[in-house]
């Protein structure tokens, strides 16, 4: 499974800002996909505005990540937006599609 990390709306539609990466991943890696995009400086915090809890980002790229491997039948995943706050509160996913494979494998 391929992984796919952005920000959402204008940062992937006209920045082209996302980062991919073949699942499962490690912390270390949904952090540095994290870090590979232009707006981890949003992300981090920036101009007096504070930063999100990357963490809880990188924890559930990883889970996820672990979720379609572990279930292949799982053709497609989309949250958008993964609402993401301060350190210490829990990521909500506000939408979610999924797309499984058909018995006969086909989605």
């Amino acid at each position: 499974p391929m992984l796919m990390f952005g920000l959402g709306g204008i940062f992937v539609e006209v920045m082209k800002d996302v980062a991919f990466h073949l699942a499962p991943i490690t912390a270390e890696e949904a952090m540095e996909m994290l870090r590979s995009t232009r707006s981890y400086a949003l992300l981090e915090g920036a101009r007096g505005q504070a930063g999100v809890d990357l963490a809880s980002i990188a924890s559930a790229l990883q889970r996820l990540s672990q979720l379609t491997t572990d279930f292949p039948q799982i053709v497609e995943l989309d949250i958008n937006p993964l609402i993401v706050g301060a350190a210490g509160t829990p990521p909500i996913a506000a939408d979610v599609r999924m797309t499984l494979a058909a018995a006969n494998g086909a989605p």
